[in-house]
């Protein structure tokens, strides 16, 4: 049985917090090298452009400044729309509306790209430190992983990525931590929390698919059933949580869709339209494209092709991921949520069109909560690295008509080493266990995923 202190307990969890808030000035710092005085009339930092992709400092932050009426401080969606050509208008932006909202707040008193960079870091800040702390409850010390690695410098402030692995996090705590609660009751709540990361960044909509299987299944070994239920399985509680977790996004997206539908429908029709180009660092662009003689376009058979291939192969990714969990579920008694919640983002990340190195933030707290070979984590770290770094670097070399040779190397090494251990990764979560599972890979069905575990029972 797992100690106390294995379980992560609160002095580890406030180090690694604090941690955490070094690691994220740190980030700040590196993206505030791109912002500051001078200014040009429409309060974009002179330097920015010079800088950005040679020290790469870039930031979609800083950058969408201007182009989506934050700098006129327009009420996203209401009054927005799409050109013909793709252009987003009247403070529409290409997000879910939660993020439109926390990028709005962020310009609220901003006069230019550096005072919006830094509101929009303090709104971002308590999310990072939040999943720190969780992160750090649950784990221990791996949480460092999330709070003290490269990952949070490049990505913290590149996009508004904390709040929506907060989401997703949080609903994890929810079921695994206050297991004093009914489990429904903690589903449910962690559905609702799911869904707010669906309206923030789509993806931790997926993970309710597994988390009504962990509540139609009875939960830990199935020992979770309410006394009502007659049987083995509670179709009822799955019920529930789909509910709450459609009722959640209903409830956040109707008053947009009703007060500015031409608005609100943009930001999807925006994604779904998006091309596979290069600035989207996916497997698609790098190979796929090369099949289709490099021919790109919104009307060339290549984005025809993706736009099909790309969706489906996701939805087969997902169905693949929830019926190995079911496997897992028949030999072990507990369907194991966490690790397929875990393999489906590999999933999307490995197939969807868009590949945006910021999208490393969304895995690291599956590496941190689920026993993966370290070997693994750091191969995928020095990939991200390569992507992460090399990419600008990649667009200031093609822009200044230097040599691009070795960077588009670099930036290859990124793709297809992503790629690959994102493949690896799908498979290793199947079967992982959580890092408060002291038994290990060698446990019986009583140290399935979501074991009562005694440690977070007394702590919570």
């Amino acid at each position: 049985m797992r100690t106390r202190a294995q379980a992560g307990t609160p002095a580890v969890a406030v180090t690694v917090t604090l941690l955490c808030g070094l690691t994220l000035a740190l980030g700040y710092l590196n993206k505030a090298r791109c912002a500051g005085a001078p200014f040009a009339e429409n309060g974009r930092s002179l330097v920015f452009d010079r800088l950005k992709d040679s020290n790469f400092c870039y930031s979609d932050i800083q950058f969408l400044w201007l182009g989506r009426d934050i700098d006129n401080h327009v009420f996203p969606y209401l009054t927005g729309g799409i050109t013909p050509d793709g252009f987003l208008t009247g403070g529409t932006v290409e997000y879910p509306v939660l993020s439109g909202l926390l990028m709005w707040l962020g310009g609220i008193g901003a006069h230019n790209d550096a005072e919006f960079l830094l509101n929009s870091a303090l709104i971002l800040v308590p999310f990072g430190l939040a999943t720190a702390w969780m992160l750090g409850r649950l784990a221990g010390w791996p949480a460092l992983l999330w709070a003290a690695a490269p990952p949070l410098v490049l990505y913290a402030f590149h996009n508004w990525e904390l709040p929506v692995v907060a989401a997703a996090t949080a609903a994890i705590f929810v079921v695994v931590y206050y297991q004093r609660i009914p489990l429904r009751t903690r589903a449910i709540g962690a559905a609702v929390l799911l869904a707010i990361g669906l309206c923030l960044k789509i993806y931790p909509g997926a993970f309710v698919l597994p988390l009504m299987a962990f509540v139609f299944t009875g939960g830990a070994d199935g020992a979770e059933l309410p006394s009502s239920v007659r049987g083995r399985f509670d179709p009822k509680g799955a019920l529930m949580v789909a509910a709450a977790a459609a009722g959640t996004v209903i409830a956040i997206n109707l008053p947009f869709a009703l007060a500015g539908y031409p608005g609100w429908l943009a930001s999807f029709t925006f994604q779904s339209d998006r091309q596979a180009d290069i600035t989207t660092n996916s497997i698609w662009y790098w190979g796929v494209r090369q099949l289709f003689g490099g021919v790109e376009g919104p009307d060339s058979a290549y984005a025809s092709f993706v736009g099909l291939a790309s969706p489906l192969l996701i939805a087969a990714s997902f169905a693949l991921a929830l019926w190995l969990g079911l496997r897992r579920y028949r030999r072990e008694g507990s369907y194991p949520w966490i690790a397929v919640s875990a393999a489906m983002l590999c999933g999307f990340m490995l197939l969807h069109k868009v590949h945006s190195p910021q999208y490393t933030l969304w895995l690291i707290p599956f590496l941190v909560l689920l026993r993966v070979p370290w070997a693994l984590i750091g191969g995928y770290l020095l990939a991200d690295l390569a992507m992460g770094i090399g990419v600008f670097r990649y667009f200031y070399e093609l822009a200044s008509g230097s040599d691009a040779s070795v960077m588009e190397f670099v930036v290859q090494f990124g793709v297809w080493g992503r790629a690959a251990l994102l493949v690896v990764l799908f498979f290793v979560f199947l079967r992982a266990r959580p890092r408060w599972d002291a038994a290990g890979a060698d446990a019986g069905p009583r140290h399935g995923l979501g074991h009562r575990d005694p440690a977070l029972t007394a702590a919570s």
